[in-house]
C-alpha cells in the first residue's frame, strides 16, 4: 500500500542550494515515487511511497546528491507524523491570526540537548519557543527575519531540522489530506 510523503529539504533554493521543482519531480519519478507535486519553490515535495520514512530520507538525500551534486537534509513525514505536528501546537491562538509568524521546525533525529534553552537566551520581547514531540515551534511576533533566534541558532545549537511557517504547514497538510 501507499501513502503519501511529505519531503522537506533543508535550506533549499536559498543561499545558492537550488534545484528547480521540476526536475525534483522527475527525479522523484526516476526514483519510483508516484504522483511527485512540490509546494513553491522552497523545498517542499510531496509523493506516494510505502517507504519507511528514515529509509526515504536516505534515498531522497542520496538522489539529491547524484542528481543536482547537493548535500542536503530532508526529513520525511507521514500524513499522520503531520497531524500530530499541526494538533501540537502550542500556539494555536497565534497561528491563526499571524501564521506567517509562527514557526515549525521539524528536527531530523530531535531537538538537540540545550536547544531550547539556547534559544530562550536569544529570544527578543514576546518571542517564544516551545519543543513538542521533537519539533520546535516558534512565535516571532516582529516576524522570523528581525529574531536573534533565526540570525544565531544554528544547527550547531538546535540539531538538523528544517522550518515552515504555519501558512506552509496547513497548505502541506491540505496536500496530504490531513484534516485539521
Amino acid at each position: 500500500m501507499t501513502d503519501h510523503r511529505i519531503i522537506l529539504f533543508r535550506g533549499m533554493n536559498t543561499g545558492g542550494v537550488r534545484a528547480p521543482v521540476a526536475e525534483q519531480r522527475a527525479m522523484s519519478v526516476r526514483m519510483g515515487l508516484n504522483h511527485p507535486r512540490t509546494l513553491a519553490a522552497s523545498g517542499n515535495l510531496v509523493v506516494e511511497s510505502a517507504k519507511a520514512p528514515a529509509a526515504l530520507e536516505q534515498d531522497i538525500e542520496a538522489a539529491m546528491e547524484t542528481t543536482f551534486g547537493l548535500k542536503v537534509a530532508a526529513m520525511v513525514r507521514t500524513p499522520e507524523q503531520w497531524a500530530r505536528l499541526i494538533a501540537g501546537n502550542p500556539f494555536p491562538t497565534e497561528a491563526a491570526d499571524h501564521p506567517a509568524k509562527v514557526l515549525a521546525m521539524v528536527m531530523k533525529d530531535g531537538v538537540k540537548p540545550g536547544a531550547l534553552d539556547a534559544c530562550r537566551a536569544l529570544a527578543g520581547e514576546g518571542e517564544a519557543v516551545k519543543a513538542v514531540d521533537g519539533v520546535l515551534y516558534f512565535w516571532f511576533p516582529n516576524g522570523q527575519g528581525q529574531s536573534a533566534i533565526f540570525k544565531k541558532a544554528t544547527p550547531r545549537v538546535l540539531g538538523m531540522g528544517t522550518g515552515r511557517n504555519w501558512n506552509t504547514v496547513l497548505k502541506l497538510a491540505d496536500m496530504v489530506g490531513v484534516r485539521r
